[in-house]
């Protein structure tokens, strides 16, 4: 309430209680001019009263508020009439100006700010906006000062059915089960209507079925839909399509109304028996076939679905029970007839089999209408075949354990001859399929042993093939695919995964873990079959190092000492005992090398190795190295020398193409004489073998070798020459072995005063020489020939 001031607000409609009864009527029977000015008259009529009002001396009152209404979707030439405001102020010489503020003032909604009258300029839609809120303020319209404090009041936008129903979840897909019961709920459609549903009856609906008699019904005001005929089979019809209405107004003449589809779906239930579609049916069967080959299909049809048209096969009763299975192809739902047993044209050529069909679930509540089962009769005629030995299956997998002995068995393929001969057969294992003759085939039963050992780690599979021939007759052939594997054994002991040095500093702390160890197998491993880790035996009691097994194929080893030395010792091995536990249980022994280093004092690893400890108190690095290339360089040297040495021919005593029986070995060195021991060495003319007693002919090979006579001495390094001489003649004397003829040796050595002089004659022959060979004469008669040689020449 505001001092001094009043308004009044007139409506343009009749008032809420009078126009729930009588707006439509007014509203359709006058034109918009018509029905501004029955407004404009009721304003006027409330304003009197109002003028009544202070003729009676009411007490003063500030603004009076009360709810403008405006139709929804006035399309009328004129702007529509909401209401109007008036002060008590107001004297009607325009002093006063009324401003409008709010939702829509000023697009929606414009006041006359001398008359205070509210009109709406455009089509107002209560779905997009139910109401406004709007603000009205008196001021001087000279100085524009508030003449009352602003005030709210509110206008509605009245509804009218301009709204059909819509189903916004459609279209719609239900499902029921076959033959079921009246009034079986189907599915709930809702239709939402965005007219207002608390004025009139523009979002009542009612819903109807227009499509889908006389199958389904729907209640008119919950919207569910129920079956409303029996038994309906979905055989017969599966799926149907109903039509659904919405219409409000509560389903009256006028009201607007949507429709939806609805799919609904019958489910199978298993109300249709099996059928054989045949009362009889013929099979043939060649006598050729092996056991567990297909004879022939029949097929017994339910119209039912999934696991209600399931069906099962049993042959009842027939002359081929014992020879003949029925099995179920569970994709195709067909009966499988396989031979049990081969047949023989000659023996037998027809048989007769009894069938039976079932369905495998029975629903109790249609077993009344059972049995749920048929049979038909099957005649199986055997006919004769001239075809190649056919194998018994397809391809053959045999297994045999490594390790095991030559001839051991490995399997069995089985050939069988087609011909009505029935003509034996012969196996054999072609070569190009086991190249290295791993197995062996009897060739009469076509049993396949092992030719020796084999190993899996080195071949897991042997695919083999195996040719079956027929003796006599074609002599057809047929091959089979034969894959051989091999079974692990475990007889491959585990080893380090990895083989690398652990590097430990020398100040490493104890209880320090340096290393995890893992271990690998060529053998397979079992399942939970761990490797096992130890010391050995030799190193279970060190003081340096642990070992803890951490039952997952791993170990850990740990430092149990502290004050490691490179100069005391670089490098520790540590043996480690690996158990596979296998069957049976392997085991090894592999050496874990730990190599002590020089660390920082942050663990950095600086150095690895021991040279700089040596070479401190020796030589470098590089004088080491130059020792070595000079210690190479000369055993080239002498192995050059050496191979030159063998590469020299030495000569024969005898040359074939000499008539003189002499061998001279002639030495191209003159020395000072016998005084001179320094030029040259006496001992260089010796033979080492004479000097020992033994002298070996170049000549011939002697039988026998004879010890060196008891009476011959070693000779000196220096030694006279007529000694030296009477040696070599004595043991040629003795020498049984020496040819018939004197050999004689002839050395050119000339020493410093001999009494005797040189013994060469090379010179004598090639030149003029004033010697005298008469003292030769005097040497004896051992130097007869010389002498008479020298002699006669001289003559």
């Amino acid at each position: 309430m505001w001092d001094g001031l009043r308004l009044q607000v007139f409506f343009l409609c009749l008032g809420a209680a009078l126009w729930s009864a009588a707006a439509a009527a007014t509203y359709r029977g006058s034109g918009p001019r018509e029905r501004g000015h029955r407004r404009h008259l009721s304003l006027h009529r409330h304003r009197e009263r109002g003028k009544e009002g202070q003729v009676l001396h009411r007490s003063k009152r500030g603004w009076v508020w009360n709810q403008f209404f405006v139709i929804e979707e006035y399309t009328g030439p004129d702007p529509v009439l909401v209401g109007r405001l008036h002060s008590d102020v107001d004297s009607g010489n325009g002093n006063i100006k009324y401003i409008l503020s709010g939702e829509g003032a000023g697009t929606i909604f414009v006041i006359d700010d001398k008359t205070g009258n509210i009109h709406a300029t455009k089509t107002l839609d209560r779905e997009e906006q139910a109401q406004y809120t709007l603000t009205a303020q008196a001021v001087d319209r000279d100085t524009n000062k508030p003449l009352e404090p602003p005030s709210e009041f509110i206008v509605k936008v009245q509804d009218i059915n301009d709204n059909p129903p819509e189903f916004l979840h459609g279209p719609y897909y239900a499902r029921v089960a076959e033959m079921s019961n009246v009034g079986t709920s189907v599915i709930k459609v809702t239709a939402t209507d965005a007219d207002d549903p608390t004025y009139g009856n523009s979002a009542r609906l009612v819903y109807s079925i227009l499509q889908g008699q006389p199958y389904f019904s729907v209640e008119p005001q919950t919207g569910i839909i129920r079956t409303a005929l029996p038994n309906m089979d979905r055989e017969a019809r599966q799926e149907y399509d109903v039509l659904i209405q919405a219409k409000d107004m509560g389903g009256h003449m006028g009201g607007l109304s949507g429709t939806t589809q609805v799919k609904i779906t019958l489910t199978d239930v298993n109300d249709n028996p099996p059928k054989f579609a045949q009362g009889v049916y013929a099979m043939a069967v060649s006598e050729d076939k092996v056991p567990g080959e297909e004879v022939g299909r029949l097929k017994a049809r339910d119209p039912d679905q999934a696991e209600n048209g399931l069906v099962d096969y049993r042959i009842l009763e027939g002359d081929g029970m014992n020879l003949f299975e029925i099995t179920k192809d569970s994709e195709t739902q067909e009966a499988v007839i396989k031979l049990k047993k081969t047949v023989d044209f000659e023996t037998k050529r027809s048989y007769t089999l009894k069938v039976e069909a079932s369905n495998t679930h029975i629903d109790s509540r249609f077993a009344a209408w059972g049995p749920y089962k048929d049979t038909t009769i099957v005649k199986i005629s055997v006919e004769d075949a001239d075809e190649p030995p056919t194998f018994m299956a397809p391809g053959y997998n045999f297994e045999v354990e490594e390790n095991a002995p030559a001839g051991t068995l490995v399997g069995r393929v089985h050939a069988k001859d087609t011909d009505i001969m029935n003509n034996p057969i012969r196996y054999m294992i072609p070569r190009y399929t086991d190249l290295e003759e791993f197995f062996t085939i009897n060739t009469e039963d076509g049993i396949i042993k092992t030719t020796r050992p084999l190993d899996r780690e080195a071949q897991a599979w042997h695919n083999i093939s195996v040719s079956a021939t027929e003796i006599g007759g074609h002599h057809q052939d047929a091959k089979v695919r034969v894959n051989i594997k091999v079974k692990d054994v475990n007889d491959n002991a585990p080893e380090f995964a990895a083989q690398n040095e652990v590097l430990v500093c020398e100040n490493v702390s104890p209880g320090k873990l340096i290393e995890t160890v893992s271990a690998t197998d060529k053998d397979e491993m079992a399942h939970r079959q761990h490797f096992h880790f130890s010391l050995a035996p030799e190193v279970a009691n060190n003081h340096s190092f642990s070992l803890k097994d951490n039952r997952d194929s791993t170990a850990s080893i740990f430092v149990i000492r502290k004050g490691f030395s490179r100069m005391t010792q670089d490098v520790y091995h540590l043996p480690i005992e690996i158990n596979d536990n296998g069957v049976p249980p392997m085991s090894s022994t592999n050496t874990l090398i730990i190599r002590v280093c020089s660390c920082d004092s942050k663990d950095t690893i600086l150095s690895c190795n021991v040279e700089p400890f040596i070479l401190s108190a020796g030589l470098s690095t590089g004088a080491l190295i130059a020792i070595l290339a000079c210690i190479v360089i000369l055993l080239a040297i002498v192995v050059l020398f050496v191979a030159l040495r063998r590469q020299k021919k030495e000569p024969l005593i005898v040359f074939e193409e000499e008539d003189i029986r002499e061998n001279i070995i002639t030495y191209d060195d003159e020395g000072g004489g016998e005084e001179d021991t320094e030029a040259f060495d006496i001992a260089t003319l010796q033979n080492p073998d004479g000097a020992n007693g033994f002298l070996p002919r170049k000549d011939i090979k002697p039988e026998l070798q004879y010890p060196m006579c008891p009476g011959l001495r070693p000779i000196g390094n220096s030694v006279d020459v007529d000694d030296f001489i009477k040696t070599r003649i004595s043991d040629a004397d003795n020498d049984p072995t020496a040819p018939p003829y004197d050999s004689i040796q002839i050395y050119g050595y000339e020493g410093r005063g001999s009494i005797a002089g040189s013994l060469s004659s090379l010179e004598s022959v090639t030149t003029d020489s004033d010697l005298d060979y008469d003292y030769l004469q005097s040497w004896g008669p051992r130097f007869k020939k010389l002498a008479d040689l020298y002699v006669d020449r001289e003559g």
